[in-house]
């Protein structure tokens, strides 16, 4: 039988207005928003809702935007009775996963959420760090991109997205070098990346150690389905693997592509992302064929993917 796997989006998947309708529509919902903004310590609907964008894109809203987002359509796909065999998650995404699979409680996801895209703030700020996207090579093209580059500066693949897709993260002079020079290496395109800083570097080893703390007194469940790590790319079943890895998740790349194959590779044939917009449906795409790709983000995604499992 076929199985399917819930994936969640990260950062970038927001958009000013993300999911009003949800809240409109749901008393459930609203709480969720509620209990959020008491302990954010901001008016997150406010900010999803009304933005501007250059205040949603900010790491700090964006982040729990975005889960609180991906949680939200969770909630209401509950009466649907249907239960993902694996989680995923876009580097945020990963604590959407965890919530998923109850080894994080609503409360704990957004507090962890809270701490880690402060950190991180924290961390690009003190740092002159960026991100490209890098189409077009291979394996061995992004290798030798990456020693040559680090002559320069800090550099390495940050997410493995899609066959051909790699975004590379580390200090701004090798990303510099990165992009004038990556014809030499294979590549077809690189692309500057507007984010805060050099995300899943060494240049995040400030936000990393103290997500570490952190993350000491955080409960942590047995998962109802495994989670498969941005890290390793293999599916977790011990919640303190999970602990240890959301550590060293912050400055590791995100192994997209290859946790995509594994689920392949173990049977997922339904690949379900739950959240804002639809990039991780992309991405899959791009990875695997022969698959059944959902995307839902709003009420009337919820309401298509109810009536299709019905007439199922």
């Amino acid at each position: 039988m076929d199985k399917t796997a819930f994936v969640f989006p990260g950062q970038a998947s927001q958009y000013v207005g993300m999911a009003k309708d949800l809240y409109e529509a749901s008393n459930e919902v609203r709480q969720l928003f509620g209990e959020a903004s008491k302990i954010l310590g901001f008016d997150l609907a406010d900010v999803c809702f009304n933005g501007p964008i250059e205040k949603l894109t900010k790491t700090e809203h964006t982040q729990p935007a975005v889960l609180v987002h991906s949680l939200s359509v969770l909630k209401m796909l509950e009466e649907c009775d249907l239960s993902p065999t694996y989680c995923a998650g876009h580097s945020l995404g990963e604590y959407s996963a965890l919530a998923c699979s109850g080894v994080l409680s609503f409360s704990d996801a957004i507090a962890a959420v809270r701490d880690r895209s402060t950190l991180m703030k924290a961390a690009c700020d003190s740092t002159d760090g960026t991100m490209a996207a890098a189409m077009g090579g291979d394996g061995d093209s992004l290798d030798r991109l990456v020693r040559d580059a680090s002559e320069h500066g800090i550099l390495q693949a940050a997410n493995y997205n899609s066959p051909g897709q790699v975004a590379l993260s580390g200090d701004s002079t090798a990303i510099s070098f990165a992009r004038e020079n990556y014809k030499e290496y294979g590549f077809k395109r690189v692309l500057p990346l507007k984010v805060g800083g050099a995300f899943h570097s060494p240049l995040m080893q400030y936000a990393a150690d103290r997500m570490k703390d952190a993350l000491a007194n955080v409960s942590m469940a047995p998962p109802s389905c495994p989670v498969v790590a941005n890290v390793s790319a293999e599916p977790v079943e011990d919640p303190e693997v999970n602990r240890d890895l959301l550590v060293k998740q912050i400055v590791s790349p995100v192994k997209w592509t290859q946790s995509v194959e594994k689920m392949y590779q173990l049977g997922v044939r339904r690949f379900v992302e739950v959240g804002p917009g639809k990039v991780l449906t992309g991405l899959i795409k791009k990875t695997v064929a022969d698959v059944e790709l959902i995307n839902i983000d709003t009420i009337e995604d919820i309401e298509i993917f109810k009536t299709e499992l019905v007439r199922a």
